[in-house]
């Protein structure tokens, strides 16, 4: 698409404008609404957690902690900074995104629960606050991963460690409600003639990302339930003096925190999936493949936690989760396989949203290969303290998750918004983001690699060269984020207004209005016989509005058949 250009903003909203507005900040079921509510609050906290990330490397310029926070203070502002980017911008922007898109990808009205839906959201609130609350009370110094004894009440007297505690109990009641409304509407509100291997991949990347979430996180409930009881109820449960055991708690966190990085990661290869195969041109290689990676991902994700504790577990059982360690990468690479046929030879359009998803591409490759070491048990046990675990993580959720984020805002802001984002400023972005995160993590490696410790606020002077250097990447990497806001703001009132189908894509969000009306299609909508069929003579035909599927006519309880189906209730 050519660079758009963005008109003058004129000033003032009229009442109408402003009543759309308003919707937006009250209690609503429309998926949508929810959606952007969820985007809008997570993008919000982005630039505290981002704030947070700044102020950690302006400390890191000397090796002496104090140059601008003390000791205690880094403590509190490293913890904030890992627990609000997970659990407060990451999983609710990819959740902001399926509420918005899923019901739209699989022809549905809305969310199977809408009370339920927006409930979920309306938890968000609450859980941030108290979580900010903390710094006024005594923030939590423990770290995101809140080990004992460090988060216990011995080490951790102040209250904020408490309220962390309860802002993640609702963070997770929040994931589960949502986790049950996701694989319900998707099992249940397919459009006739939707089977399972005519989603979109997307739509399969939340269904085993739901999967994920209601298993996994009742487990981190019912750890930070303990974690209550031993802060407030005088129990000593991971206290190994009276009889407890500390590593019952990273055993528990783990179980639920190593899925939680697929949380955070399947939804973005479903995004993925869905930008290279509209901007390359090209039906999606091994579909079905990707599809049930997704599924294998979900199952493995619960293999693997014990990796987290190499260096504590014992000898013979650090070996099976070793194996299971590097076996899940294999899922893994079948999808960076699928995403690399599919763009072989395609007719690429270098947008922003492609460059995004080609940049998520090569940096969780370099993630992910370090992942593979670190599942190794010998070098695990020598990387397992060091900044080179830093790099891998950033890798994976930064380079993984964020810009994945990223190509879904340029790829959808057009159908949420019916207006483009500006492309000369999205390609801004994009350089000063990639350079900014190569110049802060990739040094990490090495700075780790010769032994560097992590969560520390002071270091060996020999380390701050190579510290400069990360810092002057995380500055450009946190400045180039200014862009998108900008850009973001004036494009919503004044960008260049989006038709129905801006990028020619096949999946049924394009088949709507931009933004979508109340209910999203007027009358039932029809599925591309291939989602992804791009340069065939079917998926020519139904971007020129011939769609010869035969919808039949349903009674109450019966399903959709396709010409020469046999009955399977719905699902092929």
């Amino acid at each position: 698409m050519a660079t758009t250009t963005i008109p003058a903003v004129s000033s003032g909203l009229t009442p109408a404008k402003r009543s759309q507005l308003t919707k937006y900040f009250t209690w609503s079921l429309d998926h949508k609404v929810i959606g952007v509510q969820y985007l809008v609050t997570s993008f919000t906290f982005f630039l505290i957690g981002g704030a947070l990330a700044m102020l950690i490397r302006a400390n890191l310029l000397t090796p002496n902690s104090g140059l601008f926070i003390d000791k205690a203070t880094y403590n509190a502002v490293f913890s904030m900074h890992g627990t609000i980017m997970i659990f407060l911008f990451v999983i609710p922007t990819f959740i902001g995104f399926a509420n918005y898109m899923v019901p739209l990808l699989i022809g549905a009205k809305d969310m199977a629960f809408p009370w339920l839906n927006a409930f979920s959201f309306w938890l968000i609130i609450p859980a941030g606050i108290l979580l900010l609350v903390g710094w006024m009370v005594g923030p939590p110094e423990a770290g995101w991963t809140a080990y004992f004894p460090l988060s216990g009440p011995i080490y951790s007297h102040a209250d904020g460690q408490t309220l962390w505690a309860v802002s993640l109990h609702l963070l997770g009641i929040s994931s589960i409600f949502g986790a049950i409304n996701f694989l319900v509407t998707v099992k249940n509100m397919r459009t006739p003639g939707m089977g399972w291997f005519q989603m979109p991949l997307f739509v399969w990347a939340m269904f085993a990302t739901s999967i994920i979430i209601l298993l996994a996180t009742p487990f981190l409930s019912g750890a930070l339930t303990l974690m209550l009881f031993d802060r407030l109820a005088g129990t000593n449960i991971f206290n190994p003096a009276t009889g407890g055991d500390p590593l019952l708690w990273p055993n528990v966190f783990w179980f639920y925190s190593h899925p939680a990085v697929y949380i955070m990661v399947v939804p973005g290869m479903g995004i993925l999936s869905e930008v290279l195969a509209v901007f390359a041109r090209k039906p999606v290689f091994g579909y079905k493949a990707i599809a049930m990676s997704s599924m294998a991902i979900a199952i493995l994700g619960f293999l693997v936690w014990g990796h987290h504790m190499f260096t504590n577990l014992a000898p013979w059982t650090r070996i099976p989760f070793m194996i299971t360690s590097m076996i899940i990468a294999v899922p893994t690479g079948i999808k960076i396989f699928g995403w690399l046929g599919t763009i072989w030879r395609g007719k690429i359009r270098f947008t922003t949203a492609m460059m995004f998803a080609l940049g998520f591409l090569s940096l969780f490759v370099i993630g992910g290969i370090t992942g593979v070491l670190l599942a190794s048990v010998p070098v695990d046990e020598q990387a397992h303290g060091t900044y080179f675990v830093v790099a891998h993580l950033h890798f994976v959720l930064f380079g993984g998750s964020v810009f994945s984020i990223f190509a879904g805002a340029y790829y959808w802001f057009p159908k949420i918004t019916g207006r483009y984002l500006n492309e000369r400023m999205g390609k801004i972005h994009f350089w000063i983001t990639y350079v900014g995160f190569m110049l802060s993590f990739l040094p990490m490696h090495i700075s780790g690699l010769y032994g560097m410790p992590r969560r520390v606020a002071a270091y060996d002077p020999k380390f701050q060269a190579i510290n400069i250097l990360t810092s002057l990447g995380a500055f450009i990497l946190g400045v180039g984020q200014i862009p998108f806001y900008i850009n973001a703001i004036a494009s919503l009132v004044g960008g260049e207004v989006a038709p129905a189908n801006p990028w020619r894509g096949l999946t049924l969000e394009w088949t709507t209005s931009s933004p979508p009306p109340e209910h999203n299609f007027e009358g039932t909508p029809i599925p591309a016989p291939d989602p992804y069929g791009y340069g065939t003579p079917e998926g020519a035909a139904y971007l020129a509005g011939e769609r010869n599927i035969a919808v039949m006519t349903l009674t109450h309880g019966s399903a959709p058949l396709l010409p020469n189906e046999q009955p399977t209730g719905g699902d092929r």
